[in-house]
Formats: structure tokens, C-alpha cells, sequence
């Protein structure tokens, strides 16, 4: 605790007998770690809070969204021997995102929706639309139960948010054989450039959890059609959004860059050693030898090998952005009425509840129709409400429910963003939403 106000005295600031007092200046240096890597030094005020000082150094380092952004502290090694007083005053930070800063909170807080006035989530940005027709399109309804049954041809029409599946073409002016609202589902990409397997697994929300359809494409183009098509309707969004021939292109990018090289001889040689164990993971150096990873690197870098750095690197996050992990945040938790641990999944516009031994969803649940969430810091449990479902509450295996809280809160912070960047970030809103207090 800062103790700013100077008039007044110790025993108005409640200070005790046993409290320890340090005399030190507000603004000191900071050394800090941009997210470019680069160190950089800045006075910065001590005492302001995390959301202010983020702010304050993003502008005189002209970088957008201080929103997004917190601030590192990298662990202290125990070993080092304690350094002179006057070397204490430089502190080294990361500029790390996006992280959420810890706030207090009572025994039980209660946020609604309410509090965020005019605020929306997954809006569609135009009425307009067309359809997306694709001829020979399969489609796969799977039952929860297993069975064998192959896939099923049918004729099939994308308009607005909704996939009308017909028995043939000439039936698709009348009523479909099935019909799916995509709004709120899940995507999942199933692909395999050599096996020339393009695949999309859809989990649409039902009432007793989640409907599981795989759609199957013919080619890499259609495939990039229709799974931008279903990622923008899971949002809410049709094809007129403008945002739909991007994400066409990042997905045939991405798909570009898996190709296998099919001349290997041409790969150029590389004198820099390949140690795959600190490129791929563990389950994949126990699948292949080292010797066949190295080459799939060296296969996958002449994709790359003659961009710009900035091109490759732009290339990178493409990529990373197109896994279908990217953007969740997983925690273990005990669902109420559960028995065992499963995951619950946290991204920027929904809750996940997912299969805590294979990853895969179970059911979804959009920020967009939460009324509003509990935190009951008694029992650590985080209770959330719905508009049209019944209430979700879990506990927290092996985090405090304060970290799930302050990542609900802030998304929900982030969500309620003007198009305007000019407009002056309400910090107390976000404390309000991350901390439980105004």
C-alpha cells in the first residue's frame, strides 16, 4: 500500500506498530521486455495500478490495445546472491499478453450483463447474404452412438448461418432433408494434405449437450469455402461480412504451407543442427524417429526459406491462428453433479466444458447468452446463469477460481471495446469485472 496522501498522519492510515515502512520514490526505471523482444528502459510510476502503468507505457512506446497487455515478472533465481540497494531501484519486466491482473475480492460477487450498458457480443455486421452452393458435397451425421455407417451424400446450401441439406439437387427448392443452425458451434478442422483428406467436424449445441456432424470436402478450395463459412456462422456471421475472403485465403495459406516437397533433392542443405526435441512434442518424437522429423522440418522450411522475416513471421501466426486449439485457456475443474475432472475452456467469446483424457468439446456456452456469473470465494466455486439454459458451476482442481473469474471478466471487458480507438479506456470497469469492486 502506497501511502500518497502526506498530510495526513500515520494513525489516520490505520498504521500499527508492526507495520514496516520503506521510504522510496514513486517513479523509478523499469527495464522492460517488449513484445518485440527488445529491452527498453522507462521511468514508470510504482504507484499506480497494473492497468493504469500498462497504459502509460504503451503510449510512449506507441503500441495499440494496452488492454491486451500486463505486465511479467520473470522468477527470481534463489541462487543469486542479493543485490546492493541502490541496484534494487531497476526492476526487469516482461510487456507480456494477454494477462489479467490479479484484483481483491469479498466472500461472494455477483456480475450481470447489465453492467455492461450498450456492450454486444458476435454482432452480424450485415443483412445481406447469399448461398453457397457446392455440388457433390458429403455429409456425415454421426449418432452419439457408434456405429459403422459411411458417409452420406447429399446436396447442400449454406445461406446466412444455416446449412440445408437435400437429397439432390433437384429437391433443394423444397423442404431440406436436414437443416443446422450454426450459431454457437464448434469447428474443428480434420485434414490430411497427402491422404487428401479435408474434413469438418462440427459440434452444434442441443439441449442435452452437443450434436457431433462431420462435413467432408473434395478439394482444398471448397474445404477453405466452407470452413470459413462455418467459422464466421458460429459467430453469428454470414458470408457478407467482410471478413470472409480473408479468412478463405489464411485458410488455403495454411494449407499451402502443410504440401509436402515433391522433389526432395532440391532441398537445399542446411549447416545448422536440427534438434527436434525443442521443436515438436513429445508424443510426436515417440511416433517418428529423429531422423524423419528433421527432414519434415527441412521439407517445411523451403516453404519459407525465401520470405522476408516479416513475411514468414506474419506466415507463422497465420498458421498458429488456424490450429484449433489456438485462443483457449484450459483449466481442470469439477463440474457440479460431475464425478470426475473434465477441462472447461475459456476463449474470448465462450465456455467450454471438454473431455479432460482426449480434448474434445462436450458442451458450449457463448458469452453472448450469459446473464451473468457468481464467484463464491468460500468454496472457490464459479457459478455461471444463462438466458435460455440452466446454470453452469464448477470448482477449480488446481487454480484459484479468481484466475477463471479475471479471464471471464476480462474477455467480457475486451468484448465491450468502440470501434473507436480514440476512446478512453473505463478502467474502472475493468476492475469492476476482473476484481469484483468498483
Amino acid at each position: 500500500t502506497w501511502l500518497l496522501k502526506t498530510h495526513w498522519t500515520l494513525d489516520k492510515y490505520g498504521i500499527q506498530a508492526d507495520a514496516r515502512l520503506l521510504f522510496t520514490p514513486q517513479h523509478k526505471l523499469l527495464r522492460l521486455q517488449l513484445p518485440n523482444m527488445k529491452h527498453m528502459r522507462v521511468k514508470v510510476n510504482f504507484s499506480d495500478r497494473v492497468f493504469k502503468a500498462v497504459s502509460d507505457i504503451c503510449k510512449t512506446f506507441n503500441i495499440r490495445h494496452p488492454e491486451e497487455l500486463s505486465l511479467l515478472r520473470k522468477p527470481r533465481d534463489p541462487k543469486k546472491k542479493k543485490k546492493k540497494l541502490e541496484e534494487a531501484e531497476e526492476e526487469a519486466l516482461e510487456l507480456e499478453g494477454p494477462l489479467l491482473t490479479p484484483g481483491s475480492g469479498t466472500s461472494q460477487i455477483t456480475i450481470t450483463m447489465s453492467t455492461l450498458g450498450n456492450g454486444s457480443f458476435d454482432q452480424t455486421p450485415s443483412e445481406l447474404h447469399f448461398p453457397l452452393m457446392l455440388s457433390n458435397f458429403y455429409l456425415h451425421l454421426r449418432p452419439k452412438k457408434l456405429t459403422l455407417k459411411g458417409y452420406k451424400q447429399y446436396w447442400c446450401t449454406f445461406k446466412d448461418i444455416t446449412i440445408s441439406c437435400y437429397k439432390s439437387r433437384e429437391e433443394a427448392h423444397g423442404t431440406p432433408a436436414h437443416q443446422m443452425n450454426l450459431r454457437g458451434c464448434e469447428v474443428t478442422p480434420d485434414v490430411n494434405i497427402s491422404g487428401q483428406k479435408f474434413n469438418i467436424k462440427l459440434l452444434i449445441p442441443v439441449a442435452d449437450g452437443m450434436n457431433e456432424i462431420w462435413l467432408r470436402c473434395d478439394a482444398e478450395k471448397q474445404y477453405a469455402q466452407w470452413m470459413a463459412a462455418c467459422r464466421l456462422a458460429s459467430k453469428g456471421k454470414t458470408m457478407a461480412d467482410s471478413s470472409y475472403n480473408l479468412e478463405v485465403q489464411n485458410i488455403l495459406s495454411f494449407l499451402k504451407m502443410q504440401h509436402m516437397n515433391p522433389d526432395p533433392q532440391i532441398i537445399e542443405p542446411i549447416t545448422i543442427d536440427i534438434n527436434p526435441e525443442c521443436l515438436v512434442s513429445p508424443r510426436y518424437l515417440k511416433k517418428y524417429k529423429n531422423k524423419q522429423i528433421s527432414a519434415r522440418i527441412l521439407e517445411a522450411h523451403q516453404n519459407v526459406a525465401q520470405m522476408s522475416l516479416i513475411e514468414a513471421k506474419m506466415r507463422f501466426i497465420q498458421a498458429w491462428q488456424s490450429l484449433p486449439e489456438f485462443g483457449i485457456t484450459h483449466f481442470l475443474a469439477k463440474f457440479q453433479g460431475g464425478k470426475k475432472d473434465e477441462l472447461i475452456g475459456i476463449t474470448y467469446n465462450r465456455l467450454i466444458r471438454m473431455d479432460a483424457s482426449t480434448g474434445d468439446a462436450i458442451k458450449t456456452w457463448r458469452f453472448s447468452n450469459m446473464k451473468q456469473w457468481n464467484v463464491n470465494w468460500e468454496i472457490k466455486m464459479v457459478t455461471v446463469e444463462f438466458a435460455d439454459e440452466p446454470s453452469l458451476a464448477f470448482i477449480c482442481a488446481e487454480v484459484d477460481c479468481k484466475v477463471v473469474h479475471e479471464f471471464i471478466g476480462g474477455y467480457i471487458f475486451l468484448s465491450t471495446r468502440a470501434k473507436d480507438q480514440n476512446e478512453s479506456l473505463d478502467e474502472e470497469m475493468f476492475y469492476k469485472l476482473t476484481s469484483g469492486w468498483v
